[in-house]
């Protein structure tokens, strides 16, 4: 028997102050100050608050839970192991880390906190975005240079790409990937900030196909207009090539995944219709 509406309801209050209480742990284990209210991640899985330590600097404090199965590998160490990335790109630099097992496996990081404000409380928003050409240049630079950093981390290879695209769209698409690069991986309107350009959350980034990152974008700016015409115009030469037309179907097949789990109606709705696009498109 599934349960009721009220007991889903008190089950995440539960894990609310769970998780509530696992980041006063880690503030005390890092000799910090809450200051503001909290943040939630997806489905509650992590949490996350500016504070400040004995010096006053500004820090940003954040716990992640999961199951023990899950615990591990480079999703798990993403954030840390960005601090290798080259210092031009803006980005939150982990100063510490710790762990701990509770029935579930809690990691807690601690990083520097990036100026300014997310450019959006949603991943996906419905408002207009005001940014100057600045700031869209900040973001294509940015790009650019993570795409030439090596590494051995793997975000997505071909037979993932493959997977994820036959399963949402039929078996007999071609998902040839021409060329792969460094990606972030998640590149959606709340992990980037303004008015100074800035991007967060780097648990995914690994090699993956050229070309994912601006089209994450372009999908988190389909109930946008004006936003879309921006994206688009930014990374039109990326997004129009034969890997930019693999590397939109993927990042529209993942997160399908994810809007369809959430009942998020309006943007499944979104996403269907530029798949559409995409597969009448000639290749």
């Amino acid at each position: 028997m599934s349960p009721s509406a009220a007991e889903v309801a008190e089950a995440d209050r539960r894990f609310t102050e769970w998780m509530r209480a696992n980041l006063t742990r880690a503030a005390a284990h890092f000799a910090v100050e809450i200051e503001g209210e909290p943040a939630f991640g997806w489905r509650l899985r992590s949490i996350g608050a500016p504070a400040r330590n004995a010096d006053g600097a500004p820090r940003w404090l954040r716990v992640v839970s999961e199951f023990p199965e899950w615990a591990s590998g480079e999703f798990w160490t993403g954030n840390a192991e960005a601090n290798m990335l080259p210092a031009s790109i803006p980005r939150p630099r982990v100063l510490g880390t710790t762990e701990w097992a509770d029935g579930r496996h809690q990691r807690a990081e601690l990083a520097t906190r990036l100026p300014g404000r997310p450019c959006s409380t949603d991943d996906a928003p419905v408002q207009p975005l005001r940014l100057d050409p600045a700031w869209w240049a900040a973001l294509r630079y940015t790009l650019a240079t993570l795409a030439a950093t090596p590494t051995r981390r793997t975000h997505a290879d071909q037979e993932r790409v493959t997977r994820r695209i036959r399963g949402a769209f039929g078996d007999q698409l071609d998902t040839h990937v021409e060329r792969w690069e460094t990606v972030h991986s998640d590149l959606h309107w709340n992990n980037l900030m303004q008015p100074e350009f800035g991007l967060l959350d780097w648990e995914g980034w690994g090699r993956g196909p050229a070309g994912i990152d601006a089209a994450t974008l372009l999908c988190c700016s389909l109930l946008n207009p004006d936003t879309y015409r921006d994206v688009r115009s930014a990374f039109a030469d990326i997004l129009d090539s034969p890997t930019g037309r693999v590397a939109q179907l993927y990042a529209t097949a993942r997160l399908l995944h994810r809007v369809e789990m959430d009942q998020r109606h309006d943007f499944a709705d979104a996403l269907w219709a530029h798949a559409r696009a995409l597969l009448n498109r000639p290749a």
